[in-house]
């Protein structure tokens, strides 16, 4: 059998943390952050976990699952 290979856009996208959880960074921090609150792009900075939702999806991604 061939070995299946991780999706290479995930792999840059996605962390998964000591617990199993998966992080993702925030989006909207790239360009155009003058007009952004300073709360609001400080806020950005924090790594978000991915939505219950979505995690089966980046988990076969992954091929965590």
């Amino acid at each position: 059998m061939p070995k299946v290979k991780t999706n290479s856009s995930a792999k840059k996208r996605f962390k998964v943390t000591a617990t199993g959880k998966i992080t993702h960074q925030k989006s909207f921090k790239r360009h155009i952050l003058t007009k952004k609150s300073n709360k609001r792009k400080r806020g950005m900075r924090v790594d978000a976990t991915v939505h219950k939702s979505n995690e089966k999806f980046v988990k076969r991604l992954l091929r965590l699952k």
